[in-house]
């Protein structure tokens, strides 16, 4: 059975039971409209903890473009069949007025690696990541919290901010979950018109085959890719493309 939180306080509540009683805890933060990248994290945490939370927010303080939190996909019901069914023991939907009641004031801001990338096309993005990230870290006082590595830049600023602030959580990356054909999922793809779905599997195959970054710039270019960056950074090669109004991410291991 899988118990829902939308209070804040019920959850702290429950969770001071289950450490009074030693439970571990895992925790998976989402912003809904879940995949199986998000059902393997999940699956994961039962694996590794005798209790699994899962967040559902789609974060206000993230999105540079309005327009782009107005379409994100939301499917709730779907969501918490998905849950029950995985066997998530319970889950959390925090109101927005709850997680920012001081109205964005205070937040977290790292001001070297996230404005590269991502940061550098989405102004201000990761620092609604952080700070949502640590407060939902800060509520759900999990032994280990889990994110999925397609997201890399996002997993890597996660960690690092657990570091600096001396969380006790510890943070578990989880390989990327892809389509057959390579694609990886994501909550956006199902944005994709059906010729851009036949193109998007070229996105990978572009970063993982092409000898270099600008290569694979080339080569997204030439197959109908609008790029926003590829970019090698500590022997990972990261990419953002578009394909109509459709952002598509995502990251390949470099060899030696």
């Amino acid at each position: 059975m899988t118990a829902v939180f939308e209070d804040i306080d019920a959850w702290r509540a429950e969770r001071l039971a289950q450490i009074t009683a030693g439970l571990t805890l895992g925790f998976v933060p989402t912003m809904g409209s879940l995949h199986e990248g998000h059902l393997s994290l999940v699956r994961r945490s039962r694996q590794e903890n005798e209790r699994t939370l899962v967040s559902i927010f789609v974060n206000p303080t993230q999105f540079d473009d309005p327009a782009d939190l107005a379409r994100y996909p939301s499917a709730l019901d779907e969501d918490l069949r998905e849950l029950r069914t995985v066997g998530a023991e319970f889950v959390l939907l925090p109101r927005a007025e709850d997680l920012y009641a001081d109205g964005y004031r205070y937040h977290v801001t790292e001001d070297q690696y996230s404005r590269e990338l991502e940061g550098a096309h989405r102004p201000g993005h990761f620092d609604g990541v952080l700070t949502v990230v640590l407060k939902l870290l800060l509520i759900a006082q999990p032994e280990r919290a889990y994110f999925g590595e397609k997201d890399w830049q996002q997993l890597t600023l996660v960690r690092g901010m657990a570091h600096a602030f001396f969380l006790t959580t510890e943070i578990v990356g989880c390989p990327t979950v892809r389509e057959t054909d390579g694609l990886a999922l994501s909550s956006r793809n199902h944005h994709l018109l059906p010729a851009q779905r036949a193109r998007a599997a070229l996105f990978r195959d572009a970063l993982a085959r092409s000898a270099s970054a600008e290569d694979a710039i080339e080569a997204l270019r030439a197959s109908g890719f609008a790029v926003d960056y590829v970019e090698d950074h500590e022997r990972r090669r990261l990419g953002a493309v578009r394909l109509g109004g459709v952002r598509l991410i995502d990251n390949v291991p470099l060899g030696d």
